[in-house]
């Protein structure tokens, strides 16, 4: 029914009847609901999943088509590429609201009565049998799969306190206690982790996959649920944890695929989208693109690090949890400068060890090294990509190395800078200030740098000189790495 017209004020089967709500539209599946209502968006050219991005021309086409060809899905994908949020946007293609009989436990259509509560409701009432409105989100639940999910969690048991209450026989259907599965009868419901259910649980879901009806302890209830099943899985579940069977695999309709952003535009928007940083008071905090870059690409570094297990994932979660955290840090330095506004600084990044070590599974190799000494080599790895990105490559021969020779040979005289984290503004910039050449080069960068964020790139200069092995560095502090780096430059490029 078109959200234009929904008489909700209109409380019994009767007035429903003449109210014209049922004019030209016969009884539809769940199923058929949301078909339907995806047409609508799609001839509209409505969003039909906001905010899940990088999945236009992968996963977000096949949920279309799955939808439209009226199958229950199952989402396959390692941890953090947005599963539940998909499967919690999937309500909002059922109708506003739709009529119930009211009382009922599985959520009966007016004219298509399953259970016995309804039936005897319309026996003794007619069309004067009570109704009320179901809103769409109460016509959603999902279950997360544990391995003590139980059949009676799912779909039900009988209740031997109402049988004994009631005096009724263990043959009368209004003994059972239904479980979460027929209670969401005509809406949509998912199990999130189906591979940790149990494979005697799983075998109780083929039924509703295939026949829509259920059994509860050999006692035969022949009514047919109307559902849309969703799962989710991550892949490695069927080797590591647990399987899904073949044969409820074999039933569910559509398989799809989800995946990792790939380009790092997609996975900088999804991070700017998900993390928090409007934060509710003063000081502002300015994070310049290309420490978001170096955050997203420590997610690329680590999907493909040997040090990494690959078969768990690193969740687009890491990535929230990094920017927080020195956005978070930069905030406590302005605090306690007394500053109303700042900037994020390369200097913050080594306070997101642990964003990344608590979010990614190490392999052996991995767990010989450190999980913090892993997480600064992903921050490492990240650091030269985006320096390379903006200035030459200081290991390099002839006119790019030669742009360094003024900061290199600072350091070769002797010299060394502290960055901590903690500087305030006026006393950071006056360090990066003493070293000949540094800001010269910034200005000369690849790419035009705004004029209040040089001096942020210029700490970018030194730290990619030092994750290129052209600079020592102990904590906060760079120092000359081999003595003097122009010995095996030629007399003529020093008088230059």
């Amino acid at each position: 029914m078109d959200d234009n017209y929904i008489p909700t004020d209109i409380k019994t089967l009767g007035a429903l009847k003449s109210s014209g709500y049922y004019k030209g539209l016969r009884p539809e599946s769940v199923k058929d609901e949301m078909r339907r209502n995806l047409l609508v968006r799609l001839k509209r050219g409505e969003e039909v999943f906001p905010g899940i991005l990088g999945y236009d021309r992968s996963v977000i086409p096949q949920l279309k088509n799955a939808i439209l060809g009226r199958h229950d899905i199952l989402l396959l994908g390692l941890r953090g590429q947005a599963k539940s949020r998909i499967i919690r946007l999937l309500p909002q293609l059922l109708d506003e609201y739709v009529p119930v009989v009211a009382g009922s436990e599985l959520n009966d259509d007016p004219r298509k009565l399953v259970s016995k509560y309804a039936r005897e409701l319309y026996k003794e009432h007619g069309d004067e049998m009570p109704i009320v409105w179901r809103h769409r989100s109460e016509r959603y639940a999902e279950k997360l799969a544990t391995p003590d999910t139980s059949i009676a969690d799912l779909i039900g048991d009988i209740d031997p306190i109402k049988a004994a209450q009631k005096r009724l026989t263990y043959a009368d259907e209004e003994i059972i206690h239904f479980g979460i599965i027929p209670r969401t009868n005509r809406g949509v419901f998912a199990i999130n982790e189906l591979p940790d259910l149990q494979a005697r649980i799983q075998v109780g879901l083929l039924n509703i996959l295939e026949e829509q009806d259920i059994q509860i302890r050999g006692f035969n209830i022949r009514f047919s649920l109307d559902l849309m099943m969703v799962f989710s899985a991550n892949p490695e579940d069927y080797t590591n944890r647990g399987n899904i069977i073949t044969p409820l695999k074999d039933r569910i309709d559509s398989q799809v695929l989800t995946h990792y952003p790939k380009k790092l535009d997609t996975a900088i928007a999804i991070t700017r989208q998900e993390a928090w940083q409007d934060r509710d008071h003063t000081p502002s905090v300015t994070v310049p693109d290309f420490i978001r870059e170096i955050i997203e690409v420590i997610a690329f570094e680590a999907r493909a690090s040997e040090y990494v297990d690959q078969k768990s994932g690193v969740s687009a979660r890491m990535t929230r949890s990094a920017l927080e955290t020195v956005i978070s840090n930069a905030e406590r330095r302005a605090i306690s400068h007394g500053m109303k506004h700042v900037y994020v600084r390369i200097s913050d990044l080594y306070y997101i060890d642990a964003a990344i070590t608590g979010k990614i599974e190490l392999v052996y190799e991995g767990e010989q090294e450190g999980p913090q000494k892993v997480a600064r080599l992903l921050l490492g790895r990240a650091v030269r990509m985006i320096f390379a990105k903006h200035f030459p490559d200081p290991s390099s021969k002839g006119e790019d190395r030669g742009v360094y020779r003024h900061i290199l040979g600072w350091f070769a005289d002797g010299n060394t800078l502290t960055l901590d984290p903690e500087l305030q503004d006026e006393a950071y910039r006056r360090r990066l200030r003493s070293i000949p050449g540094l800001i010269e080069l910034v200005k000369k960068a690849k790419h035009r740098i705004p004029t209040k964020q040089r001096w942020i790139f210029s700490e970018l200069v030194l730290e990619g000189l030092y994750q290129t092995s052209m600079l020592g560095k102990e904590e906060y502090t760079y120092s000359d790495m081999i003595g003097s780096v122009f010995g095996s430059l030629g007399p003529e490029e020093e008088e230059e």
